[in-house]
This record gives C-alpha cells, sequence and structure tokens, in this order.
C-alpha cells in the first residue's frame, strides 16, 4: 500500500513547506546489560548500543537519498537508566558513568541524540531512583548527545510530590552548572505525566519496558505543510478547515509509514509506531503559532487559541489514525516557544503568557516546552509550575510535559540562544507569589476518582 508515488505526491512539501521526518529513533533494550559491576554494566551498555545501531545513520541517509525525504535527527532511545544501574551504583556520580558510556556510544554510531537518562517515579522512588535524578545536572553538563527524563505522575497513580519538589531544585541545579551556555542543558531535560513508553522525540524519548529488544519509530512533522494547505481555505466553514487538517495530515503520516517500513525492513528491526507530531522549527513558515493565525487569531494567545488548538490538535490525530495502524507517541501539536518563531513572536507582542501556554497544553500534544523563565525563579515555583501541568495531564488521562530553563543572570525581556532546532526564546514572566508551603508538604497527591477502572 506504500509506493514512490505516494512519496512523489508530497515533493512540494518537501521543497516548499518544510516537510521532513523529524527523526528516525531506533528504541534499545538494556535489560539484558543488567550487571552489579559498574565496569562491566557500562561495558555491556557501550556494545548493546554500538551493535544494534551500528547501521542506523547509515540507513537514514540511505533512505534520504533513495526517496529525497529528509531525515533530520536519527536517534536512540534506551531502556530508563534507573532501572539498570539499582545493583552498581551506589552514588550520583555512579550514574554519571552511564550517561558518559551512552555519549560515547552516541557518538560513536552517528546519531544526533541519546534519550533514556531517565527515571519513572510517578508513585514514589527507589534508591537507584533518586541517586539517577540527583546525578542529573552532571551528567547533562558533561555530556554532549544524552537527554534526560522524569515521569513524575500518572493518572492511574496520582503526583509525586517529591519527586516534583526535587525536580524544582535539580533544574535549577542543571540550569547553574551551564550558565555560560545559556542554561542549555536544561534544553535536554524534561519532566512527564503519563509519559509513552514509545515516543521518539527527544528530550522525552526512553525505550519503555513494555516495548520489544529494539524498535523503529519515526517522528514526522509538518506545520509548513499544514498551513499552506490552509491558506486554500481561508473564510471557509469550521467543515471544511477540519477535513483540510485531516487530508493533510493523512498525507503527512504516509511519508512517515514509508520511511518507517523502509528502515524496519533495512535494519531487519521491527517497526513500532509513527508519530505524527506538528513540531515546529525557528524556520520562516515552520510554526503551528502561524497555524493558529491562519485559523482565524492575530496572535497565538489571542482569545480562542485554546478553541482553535484543540480542533487543529483533534484533527491531526484523526488524519493521522487513518493513515497508519500504528500512530503512538505524543502524536499531535506541539507548542514550544524557543523553537517556533510564530511563538516567539507572540510573546513579543504581549499576546502570550505563561498563564495562557499552561491552559493550552489542557488541549495540546504535550505541555509547556522550551519555556525561558528569569534565573531567580525559586526552584518552589518551578516546582510549583511542574505541579499544575501534571495536574491536567493526570484529570484529564493525557501526556503532559514540563522543559523550563531557569535563565541564569537573565530577567524579563532578556533573551536566550541555543542555536539549531533549538532556536531562541525570550525570558517570560514568572508569577512571584509563593507556594513554598505547598510545594513543601510530603507524600503525593492521590490519583483522581476516575483512575479506578479495575
Amino acid at each position: 500500500m506504500l509506493n514512490i508515488f505516494e512519496v512523489a505526491e508530497t515533493n512540494k512539501m518537501i521543497e516548499k513547506e518544510n516537510l521532513d521526518v523529524r527523526t528516525i529513533t531506533l528504541g534499545v533494550s538494556l535489560l539484558s546489560c543488567i550487571d552489579s559491576d559498574l565496569g562491566r554494566l557500562n561495558q555491556k551498555i557501550y556494545e548493546k548500543i554500538t551493535d544494534t545501531a551500528g547501521n542506523l545513520a547509515a540507513v537514514g541517509e540511505e533512505i534520504e537519498k533513495e526517496f529525497g525525504i529528509p531525515i533530520v535527527n536519527k536517534r536512540i532511545a534506551v531502556t530508563p537508566a534507573a532501572l539498570l544501574g539499582g545493583g552498581a551504583c551506589k552514588r550520583p556520580e555512579d550514574f554519571v558513568t552511564i550517561a558518559h558510556t551512552m555519549d560515547r556510544a552516541a557518538k560513536a554510531v552517528g546519531v544526533n541524540l541519546i534519550g533514556g537518562y531517565s527515571a519513572l517515579v510517578s508513585k514514589g522512588m527507589t534508591q537507584a531512583d533518586e541517586l539517577l535524578i540527583r546525578s542529573i545536572p552532571q551528567a547533562l553538563s558533561e555530556t554532549e548527545r544524552v537527554c534526560s527524563s522524569v515521569n513524575l505522575a500518572s493518572t492511574r497513580t496520582g503526583i509525586n510530590m517529591d519527586g516534583v519538589r526535587l525536580m524544582g531544585e535539580i533544574i535549577k541545579e542543571t540550569a547553574e552548572r551551564t550558565k555560560e551556555r545559556d542554561c542549555a542543558a536544561c534544553m535536554k531535560l524534561v519532566v512527564f505525566c503519563n509519559a509513552p513508553d514509545d515516543n521518539p522525540f527527544m528530550a522525552g524519548a526512553f525505550h519503555g519496558v513494555t516495548e520489544s529488544d529494539a524498535v523503529i519509530n519515526v517522528g514526522v512533522s509538518g506545520p509548513g505543510v499544514v498551513k499552506t494547505a490552509l491558506e486554500k481555505v481561508r473564510g471557509e466553514s469550521f467543515e471544511v478547515l477540519c477535513e483540510t487538517i485531516k487530508k493533510t495530515a493523512f498525507k503527512v503520516t504516509r511519508v512517515g509509514q514509508l520511511v518507517a517500513k523502509e528502515a524496519s525492513r533495512m535494519l531487519d528491526i521491527p517497526f513500532g509506531i509513527v508519530d505524527l507530531s506538528l513540531a515546529p522549527t525557528p524556520a520562516v513558515g515552520d510554526s503551528v503559532a502561524d497555524i493558529l493565525c491562519e485559523i482565524g487569531l492575530e496572535y497565538a494567545g489571542a482569545p480562542g487559541t485554546t478553541a482553535a488548538l484543540a480542533l487543529l490538535n483533534d484533527q491531526v490525530k484523526k488524519g493521522g489514525v487513518m493513515a497508519s495502524s500504528y500512530v503512538g507517541g505524543l502524536s499531535g501539536a506541539f507548542i514550544p516557544v524557543s523553537e517556533d518563531q510564530g511563538m516567539i513572536n507572540a510573546v513579543a507582542a504581549g499576546a502570550l503568557t505563561l498563564e495562557k501556554l499552561e491552559a493550552m497544553t489542557c488541549v495540546c500534544s504535550v505541555g509547556l516546552d522550551m519555556i525561558a523563565v528569569p534565573g531567580r525563579t525559586k526552584a518552589s515555583s518551578i516546582s510549583g509550575i511542574i505541579a499544575d501541568e501534571m495536574a491536567i495531564g493526570m484529570v484529564n488521562q493525557k501526556t503532559t510535559a514540563v522543559r523550563i530553563i531557569p535563565a541564569v543572570g537573565k530577567d524579563v525581556g532578556d533573551r536566550v540562544e541555543f542555536g539549531g532546532l533549538f532556536g531562541y526564546a525570550p525570558v517570560m514572566p514568572v508569577n512571584e507569589f509563593s507556594c513554598d508551603a505547598f510545594i513543601g508538604r510530603q507524600g503525593r497527591i492521590p490519583a483522581p476518582i476516575h483512575s479506578f477502572k479495575n
């Protein structure tokens, strides 16, 4: 059902509308590497990653040449490292050696990023979980390609508020360690509620324990394609608007399906999912905010923004599901600030605030993403922002996340520069009223009543 003619149909999208396959992500299970000796553990991890992913970059380049489809990133996701180091790691510094091993392996096989320096602590933390979390600032500041994620909450278990409090402190420390580089290590750190096991997008990618030994997941993106399609139906009814988004999402997803199947065949590794996410870049015309403006808003953040984003997200998913039987991950619309020029413009115009972004996360694909805040923002305030986002995900049974950058030495009106796909971000104001007593409580927020479904 997939053939070169379907790719030919999308040539214009690729050449003129910024359509690309954002990533081929190879998931690798490292459970077989577990060892009580730290040296042997690291050796096994390095060998497993390099053996399994040795041809990933070359295969991606070959597919690009064969079909003319840009594949922006080749990435690896591994089993959450906290599950690997329980027997061998006695100090945070021991976990840091695993991060260095992951970094060396990623460099050896030529991938852009490697995810899975992660812990899953939605209900509680083991000693290994806490050691890994406390090692994150050092690990991310000393490595180039390693990405880290922590799942702090779920609809089934509630919100681990001890973990939320700790992560506020960890994010502050991570920023401080890389303040000379605009706190860049925070770009590689995200916290989740309801993290999916099959997410190909960084910084949150890891290879979940429900996955097979190895799997190919593809993340496809096309905000520019959707915007161009909507330009042709200006002033039409909502029915026409929705149909246009669905049809466009269908075509984009078929491209991802083709790439995923071909990569699976060439690597002899099972195909997992296609993640159709409208993930923007700083490139002109590759913006989710611009799609919202095309729907009828002056700026993202204007009244009606949440409704427009809900419509967009739902139609993207409906179109994607019709194109592939295996759509998963974080499929939908991302709303990062630094990676989306339209979002940056909305912040600069005063149309978009942190509070409005939080409201938008109720209906978008993920959550508060690539948000820069003043460096003086307290750790407890960051934890409060995280807790709010975890609550949205928990109650609404959806994935939510926070990737926030406390810009050390900078204040509202300044900006942080990341370069490449990460772009730049204006520093946004944060509500300065205290939540210290709330964040200081121990324990967890219970799961909502609708979690009891057994």
